[in-house]
């Protein structure tokens, strides 16, 4: 076995190396069939799935898909929108018609300032890769109570869990509202001492995310704290 599927961590490998047989099992994102053998095209971690062997890259930049959900921070204001950094490529656009207020032309700086965060979806990426976002929709908004955190793209599965499981056992374990955008931003509203354990699970995914033990992990650290334990 090569360490994909067994072992409490993954293997750790580089573009252009030989990571096993292609004889019984796939190539899937990140590595490349040549002959009989499997090649890895990135840097990152092996993982197997339902026979399939890929590389989950060590990190990753956020591709922005129209419906996602993400914390921007406002990076500059115009007359008529505004323009958030989601750590993606391009910074997102707010026209003011899209803002949840009824804002007047020239009036956008009264509303929202360089620096402040806000809570929004992707309304749409053309074709020119412009990102185009929206604050109309239940829960979007300006986030002021609360800090902010963040974990790699490729990691953000990994913290919110099957079906959001470990979110919301997160949530309930720290007493606080805990949002995860597909951006890797994370927003953290609640006491000092849940706000301590929700950053020390953003610790630990940081640090073991990669490994097939995290879930056992995470859960283990869920459920010795007071509101986690069942």
């Amino acid at each position: 076995m090569n360490g994909a599927a067994e072992g409490a961590e993954q293997r750790l490998v580089t573009p252009g190396e030989v990571i096993g047989t292609s004889l019984d099992k796939s190539a899937g994102i990140g590595v490349l069939s040549q002959g009989e053998g499997m090649i890895a095209t990135r840097l990152g971690w092996v993982r197997e799935n339902n026979d399939t062997i890929s590389v989950d890259p060590i990190n990753s930049r956020y591709t922005p898909r129209s419906g996602d959900l993400v914390i921007g921070v406002i990076e500059a204001v115009r007359n008529n929108l505004w323009f958030a950094d989601v750590l993606g490529p391009f910074n997102g656009l707010l026209p003011m018609s899209l803002a949840p207020w009824k804002v007047e032309f020239g009036a956008a700086r009264q509303f929202m300032d360089v620096g402040d965060v806000i809570l929004a979806r992707v309304q749409e990426v053309d074709e020119s890769h412009s990102v185009v976002l929206t604050m109309k929709g239940v829960g979007l908004r300006k986030l002021k109570e609360g800090i902010m955190s963040s974990i790699p793209m490729n990691l953000v599965s990994k913290l919110k869990g099957e079906n959001d499981e470990n979110l919301r056992a997160l949530s309930t374990a720290s007493d606080c509202r805990v949002i995860v955008g597909e951006n890797g931003r994370i927003w953290i509203d609640g006491d000092s001492t849940g706000i301590d354990l929700v950053r020390k699970a953003i610790d630990l995914v940081n640090k073991e995310g990669h490994k097939n033990t995290f879930q056992q992990s995470l859960s283990d650290m869920i459920g010795n704290t007071p509101g986690g334990a069942e």
